[in-house]
Protein backbone atom coordinates (compact mmCIF):
# COMPACT_ATOMS: atom_id res chain seq x y z
CA UNK A 1 0.00 0.00 0.00
CA UNK A 2 1.07 3.65 -1.06
CA UNK A 3 1.84 6.05 1.68
CA UNK A 4 -0.88 8.29 0.59
CA UNK A 5 -3.05 5.25 0.58
CA UNK A 6 -2.27 5.09 3.77
CA UNK A 7 -2.73 8.29 4.75
CA UNK A 8 -6.63 8.53 3.57
CA UNK A 9 -6.99 5.41 5.13
CA UNK A 10 -6.50 6.58 8.54
CA UNK A 11 -8.08 10.16 8.14
CA UNK A 12 -11.36 8.30 7.02
CA UNK A 13 -10.71 5.85 10.04
CA UNK A 14 -10.28 9.03 12.27
CA UNK A 15 -13.46 10.87 11.09
CA UNK A 16 -15.32 8.42 13.90
CA UNK A 17 -13.83 9.94 16.56
CA UNK A 18 -15.89 12.29 18.65
CA UNK A 19 -15.55 16.00 17.26
CA UNK A 20 -15.60 17.27 20.87
CA UNK A 21 -12.01 15.75 21.66
CA UNK A 22 -10.02 17.72 19.05
CA UNK A 23 -12.16 21.03 20.28
CA UNK A 24 -11.55 20.27 23.68
CA UNK A 25 -7.89 20.48 23.11
CA UNK A 26 -7.83 23.69 20.94
CA UNK A 27 -9.88 24.92 23.42
CA UNK A 28 -7.50 24.58 26.32
CA UNK A 29 -4.63 25.86 24.11
CA UNK A 30 -5.81 28.56 23.05
CA UNK A 31 -7.36 30.04 26.09
CA UNK A 32 -4.27 28.94 28.36
CA UNK A 33 -1.91 30.14 25.89
CA UNK A 34 -3.83 33.66 25.31
CA UNK A 35 -4.05 34.54 29.56
CA UNK A 36 -0.73 33.49 29.87
CA UNK A 37 0.26 35.66 27.00
CA UNK A 38 -1.64 38.72 28.45
CA UNK A 39 -0.61 38.03 32.17
CA UNK A 40 3.17 37.99 30.63
CA UNK A 41 2.44 41.18 28.80
CA UNK A 42 0.86 42.70 31.80
CA UNK A 43 3.79 41.84 34.52
CA UNK A 44 6.96 42.84 31.74
CA UNK A 45 4.89 45.73 29.69
CA UNK A 46 2.08 46.73 31.45
CA UNK A 47 -1.32 48.50 29.80
CA UNK A 48 -0.92 51.99 28.48
CA UNK A 49 -1.87 54.59 30.24
CA UNK A 50 -4.41 55.69 27.77
CA UNK A 51 -5.71 52.80 26.60
CA UNK A 52 -8.83 53.97 26.76
CA UNK A 53 -8.71 56.92 24.62
CA UNK A 54 -7.05 54.48 21.85
CA UNK A 55 -9.32 51.97 22.19
CA UNK A 56 -11.90 55.01 21.23
CA UNK A 57 -10.21 55.39 17.86
CA UNK A 58 -10.24 54.20 14.34
CA UNK A 59 -6.80 53.08 14.14
CA UNK A 60 -6.56 50.94 16.99
CA UNK A 61 -9.78 49.19 15.51
CA UNK A 62 -7.92 48.80 12.64
CA UNK A 63 -5.06 47.50 14.42
CA UNK A 64 -6.35 44.89 16.08
CA UNK A 65 -8.42 43.90 13.76
CA UNK A 66 -5.78 43.17 11.16
CA UNK A 67 -4.45 40.71 13.68
CA UNK A 68 -7.50 39.15 14.38
CA UNK A 69 -7.65 38.86 10.72
CA UNK A 70 -5.10 36.93 10.45
CA UNK A 71 -5.21 34.82 13.93
CA UNK A 72 -8.55 33.45 12.92
CA UNK A 73 -7.61 31.90 9.31
CA UNK A 74 -4.37 30.72 11.00
CA UNK A 75 -6.29 28.59 13.97
CA UNK A 76 -8.80 27.31 11.13
CA UNK A 77 -5.12 26.05 9.27
CA UNK A 78 -4.21 24.72 12.44
CA UNK A 79 -6.97 22.64 13.06
CA UNK A 80 -7.24 21.24 10.01
CA UNK A 81 -3.59 20.45 9.63
CA UNK A 82 -4.28 18.25 12.90
CA UNK A 83 -6.49 16.06 10.86
CA UNK A 84 -4.46 13.57 8.20
CA UNK A 85 -5.34 14.12 4.46
CA UNK A 86 -6.94 17.16 5.38
CA UNK A 87 -6.16 20.28 2.47
CA UNK A 88 -5.71 23.92 3.21
CA UNK A 89 -8.10 25.06 0.87
CA UNK A 90 -8.50 28.85 0.43
CA UNK A 91 -7.32 29.53 3.53
CA UNK A 92 -3.62 31.22 2.39
CA UNK A 93 -5.49 33.48 0.56
CA UNK A 94 -7.71 34.18 3.92
CA UNK A 95 -4.34 34.94 5.77
CA UNK A 96 -3.00 36.83 2.57
CA UNK A 97 -5.70 39.39 2.45
CA UNK A 98 -5.51 41.59 5.89
CA UNK A 99 -1.95 41.70 4.89
CA UNK A 100 -2.36 43.36 1.35
CA UNK A 101 -5.57 44.92 3.21
CA UNK A 102 -2.64 46.98 5.64
CA UNK A 103 0.10 47.48 3.24
CA UNK A 104 -2.11 49.06 1.06
CA UNK A 105 -3.50 51.52 3.63
CA UNK A 106 0.15 51.73 4.36
CA UNK A 107 1.05 52.84 1.15
CA UNK A 108 -1.77 55.20 1.17
CA UNK A 109 -1.06 56.84 4.02
CA UNK A 110 2.67 57.09 2.69
CA UNK A 111 2.10 58.60 -0.48
CA UNK A 112 -0.06 61.55 1.51
CA UNK A 113 2.49 62.38 3.87
CA UNK A 114 5.45 64.43 3.35
CA UNK A 115 8.62 62.92 1.77
CA UNK A 116 10.31 64.03 5.49
CA UNK A 117 7.84 62.48 7.24
CA UNK A 118 7.71 59.24 5.59
CA UNK A 119 10.29 57.51 7.78
CA UNK A 120 8.96 58.73 10.95
CA UNK A 121 5.84 57.05 10.17
CA UNK A 122 7.29 53.74 9.59
CA UNK A 123 9.22 53.65 12.37
CA UNK A 124 7.37 55.46 15.43
CA UNK A 125 8.95 55.51 18.13
CA UNK A 126 9.07 51.55 18.79
CA UNK A 127 10.17 49.54 15.82
CA UNK A 128 12.73 48.14 17.89
CA UNK A 129 10.75 46.61 20.53
CA UNK A 130 8.03 45.98 18.79
CA UNK A 131 8.88 42.54 16.66
CA UNK A 132 10.32 41.53 19.87
CA UNK A 133 7.77 42.24 21.94
CA UNK A 134 5.56 40.26 19.42
CA UNK A 135 7.59 37.35 19.36
CA UNK A 136 8.21 36.91 23.47
CA UNK A 137 3.85 37.06 23.48
CA UNK A 138 3.18 35.06 21.15
CA UNK A 139 5.61 32.01 22.74
CA UNK A 140 3.32 30.93 25.34
CA UNK A 141 0.84 30.67 22.73
CA UNK A 142 2.99 28.73 20.52
CA UNK A 143 3.63 26.19 22.79
CA UNK A 144 0.27 25.41 23.24
CA UNK A 145 -0.87 25.18 19.66
CA UNK A 146 2.58 23.04 19.25
CA UNK A 147 1.19 21.02 22.20
CA UNK A 148 -2.26 20.59 21.02
CA UNK A 149 -0.96 19.17 17.48
CA UNK A 150 1.23 16.73 19.33
CA UNK A 151 -1.79 15.68 20.81
CA UNK A 152 -3.46 15.18 17.52
CA UNK A 153 -2.35 13.62 14.34
CA UNK A 154 -0.56 15.91 11.77
CA UNK A 155 1.72 14.52 8.77
CA UNK A 156 2.52 17.95 7.37
CA UNK A 157 4.58 18.52 10.30
CA UNK A 158 7.03 22.20 9.15
CA UNK A 159 3.29 23.52 7.55
CA UNK A 160 1.82 22.78 10.97
CA UNK A 161 4.26 24.31 13.00
CA UNK A 162 4.21 27.48 10.61
CA UNK A 163 0.28 27.86 11.40
CA UNK A 164 0.93 27.33 14.61
CA UNK A 165 3.73 30.37 14.89
CA UNK A 166 1.28 32.43 12.96
CA UNK A 167 -1.91 31.78 15.25
CA UNK A 168 0.35 32.61 17.89
CA UNK A 169 2.17 35.58 16.10
CA UNK A 170 -0.98 36.70 15.10
CA UNK A 171 -2.83 36.34 19.41
CA UNK A 172 0.98 38.14 20.37
CA UNK A 173 0.27 41.21 18.44
CA UNK A 174 -3.27 41.47 19.57
CA UNK A 175 -2.24 41.17 22.97
CA UNK A 176 0.95 43.93 22.50
CA UNK A 177 -1.64 46.07 21.23
CA UNK A 178 -3.02 46.79 25.00
CA UNK A 179 0.47 47.94 25.42
CA UNK A 180 1.65 49.33 22.15
CA UNK A 181 1.20 53.52 21.37
CA UNK A 182 1.80 53.09 17.92
CA UNK A 183 -0.96 53.72 15.48
CA UNK A 184 0.32 54.10 12.02
CA UNK A 185 -0.66 51.73 9.06
CA UNK A 186 3.16 52.28 8.16
CA UNK A 187 4.00 50.76 11.28
CA UNK A 188 1.98 48.25 11.73
CA UNK A 189 2.56 46.94 8.25
CA UNK A 190 6.19 47.09 9.06
CA UNK A 191 6.74 45.42 12.39
CA UNK A 192 3.60 44.23 13.42
CA UNK A 193 4.04 41.80 10.29
CA UNK A 194 7.57 40.87 11.28
CA UNK A 195 6.94 40.40 14.81
CA UNK A 196 4.46 37.71 13.38
CA UNK A 197 7.03 36.64 10.78
CA UNK A 198 9.13 35.73 13.44
CA UNK A 199 7.00 32.90 15.69
CA UNK A 200 5.92 31.83 11.93
CA UNK A 201 9.37 31.14 11.12
CA UNK A 202 10.22 29.70 14.55
CA UNK A 203 7.35 27.69 14.33
CA UNK A 204 8.05 26.22 10.78
CA UNK A 205 11.81 25.10 11.95
CA UNK A 206 10.93 22.94 15.00
CA UNK A 207 7.79 21.62 13.80
CA UNK A 208 8.92 18.59 12.14
CA UNK A 209 11.35 18.42 15.49
CA UNK A 210 8.37 18.50 17.67
CA UNK A 211 5.76 17.13 16.05
CA UNK A 212 6.88 13.97 14.07
CA UNK A 213 5.16 10.55 15.32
Amino acid sequence: MRTDDLVALLARGAGTEPMAVPARVWAMAVAGGAVAAVALMALMLGVQADLAGKVSTLAWWGKAGFTLAVALPALALITRMARPGSHVGRLPVALAAPVAALWLAAAIQLAGAPPGERLALVLGKTWASCPVWVTVLSLPLLIAALAALRALAPTRLALSGAGAGLFAGAVGALVYTLHCPELDPAFVAVWYVLGIAIPTGLGAAVGPWILRW
